[in-house]
């Protein structure tokens, strides 16, 4: 009779962790979506930013045209991209052509002198801003589900019931990764 209880005991813990384990899965999985879309609402703002801002520069840098067709391609495909690895590739590339845009500006003082161009390259700091912002917490989240998906025991009900690590959204360019050289003597 002890030994009956005692086993209905432990079948119950272990149920009880199975659904809390499970239900634990639910929330962490729900989270990283819940991140990446609010990173992918401040993305669209920013792909919607775009052609006013390279309709702007068009108007005073006519023979950039490379660099502007580049700008366009890259939030083409950035918008495109179907999967987390596959955008956060395209963004990093979109980030890199909107730094050569940026640097066509410095060579045209009337672009600079601009009020709609400054107030568009405004709008796109501040959204900048925020797609790293999001950015941090979809990797926090995602860090946390990852640590789930492999850490003992809940790597067994993630082998259960196919949840696998995620990937984050990481800086692929190894030339972003070096530090900034500032030299005052130059």
């Amino acid at each position: 009779m002890i030994a009956g209880i005692i086993i209905a005991v432990i079948v119950g813990v272990i149920v009880v962790w199975l659904i809390a384990a499970y239900n634990g899965f639910v929330r962490a999985n729900n989270n990283c979506e819940e991140a990446f879309a609010t990173m992918d609402v401040y993305m669209k703002k920013r792909y919607d930013l775009i052609p006013n801002l390279v309709e702007t520069v068009k108007g005073y840098a006519a023979h950039e045209s490379g660099t502007l067709q580049k700008v366009v391609e890259a939030r083409n495909m950035a918008q495109s991209a179907s999967t987390v690895e596959e955008r956060a590739q395209a963004e990093n590339i979109l980030s890199g052509t909107l730094k050569s845009l940026f640097a066509i500006s410095e060579a045209y003082p009337d672009l600079k002198a601009n009020q709609n161009f400054m107030d568009l390259q405004s709008q796109l700091q501040r959204i900048e801003d925020e797609i790293a912002n999001s950015r941090k917490y979809y990797n926090a989240v995602v860090k946390i589900f990852n640590n789930k998906c492999q850490m003992f025991p809940s790597n067994i009900i993630a082998n259960v019931f196919h949840y696998t690590r995620k990937p984050m959204f990481e800086v692929e360019n190894e030339e972003e990764r070096r530090n900034v050289r500032v030299d005052f003597n130059a």
